[in-house]
């Protein structure tokens, strides 16, 4: 719906290296640029930005694409999405015609419904006293329920939807924004959040991108949240950073709920920030890496709490963030704590918070009794796991001493343990890697080509042709003009032959980034890799005829199904 004259305007005002370097830091290589992929966790960059196409390509995880693949990834937008993100970071106005409308409600209009709706939540809460006091209960002020544009939503089944059809919003765009469901009996919209204390979740641009909602009594569910709609996605996003982002650089305190984090703000710890409704994921972690380097897990003392904070720990230490967790003696979360015992007892929490191998060490001596030889040969165990699971030799070296020190245990003994337990930690991830690698060359699991490991000669010779007609497009020219013999029914693969056509019809003025409508992100990885491969590649008339001559030839031998494929290997190994 969006020219190519404005899509090809967007991406020549929006460099691709310019856009990526405000979500990784680059460092030149040569014509390229390297860092740490934002899309997984990794040490070793793996990341590259290829300025001569103005391409990414990830090593490690397989992610590719362009600037508008980059930011549909980045941001969890769609291609219409991206195009608008960057439209607008480039000054650029995207007119909205019938046609737009016709193709469904756009993040921009969601938006737009999110923003209304925000006001109306919080117009609703200066009118409502019953819910004012609820708030000045747990302490929070006027300046506090202003600051974070906190509402609340009334306990009428219709009072936000008639609000929002007054201002020319329909139903299926409300349900669209998750503010309103449809009865499957009248047909009729109804408010999804009804006598809810309303959080709005903001983005780091300021914008509205969805809604948390809690109860002021015990009903149950105790909290509601936005679910993923065309304008968030619940997996990628933190309450607060909007604020937390200015004030973290030294430090960010993780917690569980929209509640700590603003009891923390109101007490002078702007760096805090909360999951949405569901545990920390590897994407969130990646988010806190771009602010900060050092998180601080502050989840509430009972279970699942801790639970949680160990996955957390996990995922932030993977993300590469120093990662330590506050203790809390008398209250169960932040807010709590605070109520009781003031901010300056918790700047001591904070000061004095632990490194995961600490806490978890206090945890295994308290629940092993440590003067028996049983229980000091148990908590060493447990002790050597938690040590083999620490990344950086010195801090292990370290815990080691710690240990030997309060069981009474050789130094050198627990040294072996640990060693034995990383090597056999380190042999089990080689086996599944090199498993992998087969399985991957030999094209199963293949989710984006599963034709491949049918004929894996054509394949490899598909990929050659396409990869050459994506880095030099004169040979898309000499396609389309008959200068090669090669059509679209001589491609073995429905993806290989999918890529083929959308690039032919595309012609010699072909940019990749128009595939972005038609592929999907996975799709469009495998696409940029084949480009990738043929970066410094002698390629000539001969060498693209000789490849569009192999797939013909082994196009031409019968193509085996996945069940014969197994069953020929099967066979082989009896036989053996």
């Amino acid at each position: 719906m969006i020219s190519k004259e404005v899509i090809e305007e967007i991406k020549y005002r929006n460099d691709i290296e310019d856009v990526i370097s405000g979500y990784v830091a680059l460092k030149r290589a040569g014509s390229n640029s390297n860092g740490l992929c934002p899309f997984h966790s990794e040490k070793t960059p793996s990341f590259t930005v290829f300025r001569s196409s103005q391409s990414f390509y990830c090593f490690g995880c397989g992610a590719g694409g362009d600037v508008i693949t980059f930011i549909m990834k980045a941001e969890s937008l769609d291609y219409r999405g991206a195009l608008e993100f960057l439209a607008k970071r480039a000054g650029i106005t995207i007119t909205e015609d019938e046609r737009d409308k016709e193709q469904g409600v756009r993040r921009t209009r969601v938006l737009e419904m999110n923003r209304e709706a925000a006001r109306f939540f919080h117009e609703t809460l200066k009118n409502t006293p019953e819910a004012l006091k609820y708030l000045a209960r747990r302490g929070l002020d006027g300046a506090t329920i202003k600051h974070f544009g906190i509402g609340y939503a009334p306990e009428s089944f219709n009072a936000l939807t008639n609000h929002m059809h007054k201002l020319g919003y329909t139903d299926e765009e409300l349900k669209t924004a998750f503010l309103a469901g449809i009865s499957e009996k009248t047909g009729r919209a109804y408010d999804y959040f009804r006598k809810r204390i309303i959080f709005p979740i903001i983005n780091t641009t300021g914008e509205v991108v969805a809604f948390g909602g809690r109860v002021t009594d015990d009903s149950k569910p105790k909290y509601l949240n936005t679910s993923d709609t065309p304008a968030f996605k619940k997996s990628k996003n933190l309450f607060a950073l909007n604020y937390a982002k200015s004030h973290c650089a030294e430090r960010m305190i993780l917690c569980e709920g929209y509640m700590d984090v603003i009891a923390l703000h109101a007490a002078g710890f702007q760096n805090a920030v909360a999951t949405l409704g569901t545990a920390l994921t590897a994407e969130q972690a990646r988010i806190m890496k771009k602010y900060t380097n050092t998180v601080l897990i502050s989840y509430d003392s009972d279970e699942a709490g801790q639970r949680a904070a160990n996955k957390a720990f996990t995922l932030l230490g993977e993300a590469g963030l120093e990662t330590r967790i506050l203790r809390m003696e008398g209250a169960k979360d932040p807010d709590e704590y605070i109520k009781k015992f003031g901010k300056l007892k918790f700047q001591n929490v904070i000061d004095g918070s632990f490194t995961r191998f600490d806490y978890k060490f206090l945890k295994i001596i308290s629940e092993n009794d440590i003067e028996t030889t049983q229980g000091r040969v148990k908590a060493a165990a447990l002790a050597c796991e938690e040590i083999a699971n620490t990344p950086s030799s010195v801090e292990r070296e370290i815990y080691i001493g710690k240990t030997a020190d309060k069981l009474n245990i050789s130094a050198d003994s627990l040294k072996r343990d640990v060693n034995r337990l990383i090597s056999r930690r380190t042999r089990k991830e080689q086996k599944e890697q090199t498993q992998k690698i087969i399985m991957e060359s030999q094209g199963y699991a293949d989710r984006v080509n599963p034709d491949r490991i049918k004929n894996l000669k054509a394949n490899s010779a598909e990929e050659m042709i396409l990869g050459i007609m994506l880095k030099f497009h004169e040979y898309i020219k000499g396609v389309n003009s008959g200068k090669f013999d090669l059509k679209a029914e001589d491609f073995v693969s429905d993806f290989s032959r999918k890529v083929f056509v959308a690039v032919t019809e595309a012609g010699e003025d072909f940019d990749i980034g128009i595939l972005n409508e038609k592929f999907t992100e996975a799709e469009m990885a495998r696409i940029i890799k084949m480009q990738v491969l043929r970066e410094g590649l002698t390629v000539n008339d001969k060498i693209f005829a000789d490849s569009v001559n192999t797939l013909k030839e082994a196009g031409r031998k019968n193509t085996l199904s996945i069940e014969e494929i197994i069953n020929k290997k099967r066979n082989k190994t009896n036989n053996k």
